[in-house]
């Protein structure tokens, strides 16, 4: 997901995603603990995402304050 993507959205999607976004990741951690992926840059690219939405998270909190 873009940093555009990311903006566009909802505070309440924001959210949604994200924590659709953490289960991915702990199930890419668990399946590459197990087994290796076939791409292990997927767990790198989740993350990212994971804090791009964390911060506009936070940056909307803000601006509704």
């Amino acid at each position: 997901m873009k940093k555009t993507e990311i903006k566009i959205l909802t505070l309440e999607d924001l959210k949604d995603k994200l924590q659709e976004l953490e289960q991915k990741l702990l199930d890419l951690k668990m399946n590459h603990a197990v087994s290796p992926i076939e791409n292990p840059l997927s767990i790198k690219l989740t993350r990212r995402t994971i804090a791009r939405i964390k911060t506009e998270i936070s940056i909307k909190k803000e601006l509704t304050d």
